[in-house]
């Protein structure tokens, strides 16, 4: 199997560091020293107190990959337009695209580039952090979540085994917005609290004061998400979304990480998609639109 990695960053390279022992595996992406230094040296992760080092084909230019059977995004949201329609180029006629990205509205846009027969909405919970370019730190192990329909079925479960085979948890599910809505209420809360307190991971559930803020984003987003018909894979979202932040305390969330380092983020694509959601569906989301701008206008873009 050919599988195309879009996305040089810190999952991007977990996953095709693990992928490499199973599959002949392409990495492609924009970041220029990030492919310079795949090509040169291939992928060093650390996990643990080893070091996975990984050889895998890279390139900056869509043309250079042959016809791959999966086209795995692991870009940031802000990205998705370019890289579904780099999956479209890529992706071979009976090929499946895979989006594990962050935020909410990535899968009707890889629906739109290589058509939704040929698009498989997932969630990942695994972390990583990126010491430099094609060198990551491997921090969270957990499961990914993939949605299929009878139209994707085979396919992704050819590529769950993969992944399976490769040390990368996976499991199929035919209600992944279930997943990916209660994916969405931890990275509403943990994704800009942490990057405008500038704490770690655990920092939202330090204190009483910041429990307050936690709990006001997570009921408005969770009603947000019933409003819509979503069934949360939990029964209490607070305490789900608390302890999340106590599990990986230590972590520092992608958003503290761009935010930092003066990068665009996904707020959009969390807080924004879930403020838009409650304005279509009348539930309101004052809290969520307030962290929303205000991450916004934590980083100046031009």
């Amino acid at each position: 199997m050919r599988i195309a990695v879009l996305g040089t960053g810190a999952l991007g390279c977990v996953f095709a560091a693990r992928l490499a022992g199973q599959a002949e595996v392409w990495m492609l992406g924009t970041w220029a020293a990030g492919i310079a230094a795949v090509q040169r040296a291939g992928i060093r992760v650390h996990e643990g107190e080893t070091v996975r080092q990984a050889r895998v084909s890279a390139s900056t230019d869509p043309a250079d990959v042959p016809a791959a059977d999966v086209a795995l995004l692991l870009v940031k949201s802000y990205q998705t337009d370019r890289a579904a329609a780099w999956a479209a180029q890529v992706l071979a006629p009976d090929g499946l695209a895979v989006t594990l990205q962050n935020g909410l509205d990535n899968g009707p846009k890889l629906s739109a580039a290589v058509g939704q027969d040929r698009a498989a909405i997932g969630v990942t919970y695994i972390g990583a952090l990126l010491i430099g370019p094609g060198e990551v730190r491997h921090t969270v192990d957990l499961p990914s979540y993939i949605g299929v329909t009878d139209a994707t079925r085979a396919r992704a479960q050819a590529f769950a085994a993969l992944l399976q085979a490769a040390g990368l948890e996976t499991r199929l599910t035919d209600d992944i917005e279930g997943r990916l809505w209660g994916k969405a209420l931890a990275n509403a809360v943990i994704n800009p609290l942490t990057a405008l307190w500038r704490v770690a991971n655990g920092g939202p559930v330090e204190t009483e004061e910041r429990r307050v803020v936690l709990r006001a984003l997570v009921e408005e987003a969770a009603a947000v998400a019933r409003a819509r018909g979503v069934k949360l894979p939990f029964d209490d979202p607070v305490a789900y979304v608390e302890s999340v932040c106590r599990a990986t305390a230590a972590n520092h969330s992608s958003m503290y990480q761009d935010v930092t380092s003066g990068r665009p983020t996904e707020i959009d694509s969390i807080n924004g998609v879930i403020v838009a959601e409650g304005r279509r569906l009348g539930v309101p989301t004052p809290v969520n639109e307030a962290v929303w701008w205000l991450v916004r206008g934590a980083v100046v873009t031009r």
